[in-house]
């Protein structure tokens, strides 16, 4: 999967964070809970070396309940971090992060000012956690990513000053399930990849993990064999069709996402604790066959090096 996502500022966004970090008590990792393991920024648990983290996990009422329980006890116990895990319909449980915080640090002096700095990727909610916490439109907000190109400190007025960076992303992403699951969620602008692209992954995981969703929201008779074939049942049903009964693929993919972004299908994960130790094991199988590759190419042009060095 093709995707360029790497804008100018995010790259500043890092230097930003890394400059901080001496003053930095605390972390808030802001995640989507619909793909709480793609959107983590692994660059981020390097930059906060051992520092107290606590996960937010967002958007909890669009994502399926039963998993959102397995990925805190995963993080709990995987990672020994605190999670919360809150909805865009009641933001109000956010506002016992203050108090969270000060529990994680609970040998700070009480008139000190704690430095909590909050990170997350593009479009996980971020700015909308922040205004909630300030009780004021402070952070600007929009659905797509990218909102926020500037870091900016907030005084929480009850002894936490907050920092706030831009969404960062990574400049490569190992896991191509991932890649995937960023782009089905929005994390990534739709200009940087193709909607058939990511509608045949979406598609064959919803056939698989939610298939009574599939056939509740498009009224279809049942989930067939290939992606191919359940979009253009899909196309069928929403009448995405061109001259002569072709179904226009394109717009059936673009339909089907932006359901699947809304909610429209039922709150639905899109992954699972379970499935990251097949994918992970899978990442570092292509990662040494790369670079076994590499190795006999380099050996392979070795020869030709020392022949030019003799003359």
């Amino acid at each position: 999967m093709a995707i360029h996502w790497y804008p100018g500022h995010m790259h500043k966004a890092q230097k930003q964070v890394r400059e901080a970090a001496k003053q930095i008590d605390l972390y808030i990792e802001v995640l989507d809970a619909r793909l709480p393991y793609s959107s983590q920024n692994p660059l981020i648990t390097e930059l906060r070396g051992d520092k107290p983290c606590i996960k937010v996990l967002t958007k909890t009422d669009l994502a399926d309940p039963v998993l959102t329980e397995q990925w805190q006890r995963f993080f709990d116990e995987q990672q020994g971090v605190k999670t919360l895990a809150i909805s865009t319909d009641n933001p109000s449980k956010a506002r016992i992060l203050p108090d969270l915080c000060r529990k994680m640090l609970p040998d700070s002096n009480a008139f000190k000012t704690i430095n909590a700095m909050i990170l997350g990727i593009p479009n996980v909610g971020k700015s909308t956690l922040i205004n909630t916490l300030a009780g004021r439109a402070i952070a600007k907000v929009g659905n797509e990513p990218a909102v926020t190109k500037g870091q900016q400190k907030i005084n929480l007025r009850n002894g936490i000053m907050l920092w706030d960076t831009p969404g960062m992303l990574w400049p490569k992403v190992e896991n191509e399930h991932s890649g995937y699951r960023l782009g089905v969620s929005g994390a990534i602008k739709d200009t940087a990849m193709e909607y058939e692209d990511i509608a045949f992954y979406a598609v064959a995981y919803l056939a698989q993990a939610y298939p009574e969703r599939l056939l509740e929201r498009y009224q279809l008779e049942q989930i067939l064999n290939t992606e191919i074939e359940n979009l253009e049942a899909i196309g069928k049903r929403r009448a995405c069709v061109r001259g002569g009964g072709q179904v226009d693929l394109h717009k059936v993919s673009e339909l089907l996402i932006k359901e699947l972004r809304a909610g429209q299908l039922g709150p639905i994960t899109l992954e699972t604790p379970a499935m990251l130790a097949t994918e992970l094991a899978e990442v570092e199988r292509l990662k040494m066959a790369k670079a076994a590759k590499d190795e006999a190419r380099r050996q392979a042009r070795k020869p030709q090096r020392q022949r030019q060095k003799k003359h």
